[in-house]
């Protein structure tokens, strides 16, 4: 997922400034490679949320979530080693803010695929960053991305979530607008930090605040040392892992691209379900998911093409 799942990279909405931070050297030749590094930690995230539901039952998605965010805090600080000093009060704002989104939209989201299939709860949770797209654009061709994206929800729901549990809907949507201001503020953050300290510094918050939670639901069973190798696991398949893919890939493929392939989040979610938790589709859920993928895609497009056409007239 992102889960959210829980990406230093912007879905759906990248804005315009990450847009052209993109576009350097690398551009079409030799792309395979970048793509093969984002598609490879699309993957890993997706099965990471998939282990993060078998895991679910030995330490609850409270006691899930505080393990992911502790193993990937340590690892972030160790590799980052963040510079403490000479930030200001609204650098630290900034920071503690983008940790507590980002520990609201995992938790949320663990919510979420405790009680829906892994598919459809990452496929409603991309309809934050998607909304994100299009309120951005202000564009009426995003009028069309809109409708495919509820064209799709309806048809996820059955016209009315009725093969889902509402509270994990629920929890799936506000994990989507959790992504949605996780984007925001990871940007804010992006260009008050050097490098990945701000992520690092945002996941020691989120951590800060998950342990005592964790610990409030599962207790002793988070220091059971399957279920810490099997929570470090989850941090390093949906966080560590991801991260550092992402980072190299940036270095060489346009952010365009890589938005348009984080649309393919809902389908990826929905095969390492299939596949590590035996979590078949319907039909009508598989066009569902299919037709917010188009959405995505095609709310990415659009916004590539704003920009690219406002650079030549600026």
């Amino acid at each position: 997922m992102s889960t959210p799942s829980s990406r230093p990279a912007s879905a759906p909405a990248s804005g315009s400034a990450s847009l052209r931070a993109g576009t350097g050297p690398g551009g079409r030749r030799g792309a395979l490679g970048p793509v093969g590094l984002v598609l490879a930690g699309g993957v890993s995230v997706q099965f990471g949320g998939a282990l993060a539901v078998t895991l679910m039952p030995r330490a609850g998605a409270l006691g899930v979530v505080a393990l992911r965010l502790l193993v990937a805090a340590v690892v972030l600080l160790l590799v980052c080693r963040p510079r403490l000093r000479g930030h200001s009060r609204a650098d630290w704002g900034t920071v503690v803010v983008f940790g507590v989104t980002m520990a609201a939209m995992n938790g949320l989201f663990y919510q979420a695929v405790a009680r829906i299939p892994l598919g459809p709860a990452v496929t409603l949770e991309v309809l934050g960053p998607l909304a994100l797209s299009v309120l951005a654009s202000r564009r009426a061709v995003n009028l069309v991305w809109a409708a495919l994206a509820l064209a799709g929800v309806s048809l996820l729901g059955g016209g009315g979530f009725g093969d889902l549990d509402p509270a994990g809907v629920a929890f799936a949507l506000g994990a989507g607008t959790m992504w949605a201001a996780y984007i925001v503020f990871s940007a804010r953050t992006g260009r008050r930090f050097p490098q990945a300290d701000g992520l690092a510094l945002a996941m020691a918050v989120g951590a800060l605040l998950f342990v005592p939670l964790g610990l409030a639901e599962s207790g002793a069973k988070l220091l059971d040392p399957v279920t810490l190798g099997l929570g470090a696991a989850v941090a390093l398949l949906s966080s560590v892992l991801p991260y550092t893919l992402e980072l190299l890939a940036l270095r060489r493929l346009p952010a365009s691209t890589f938005a348009v392939l984080m649309s393919l989040e809902p389908a990826l979610a929905a095969l390492s379900g299939f596949l590590v938790l035996d979590q078949a589709l319907s039909a009508s859920q598989a066009a569902a998911i299919a037709l917010v993928v188009a959405a995505s895609m095609g709310a990415v497009r659009t916004q590539v093409g704003r920009v690219r056409t406002a650079v030549p007239e600026a």
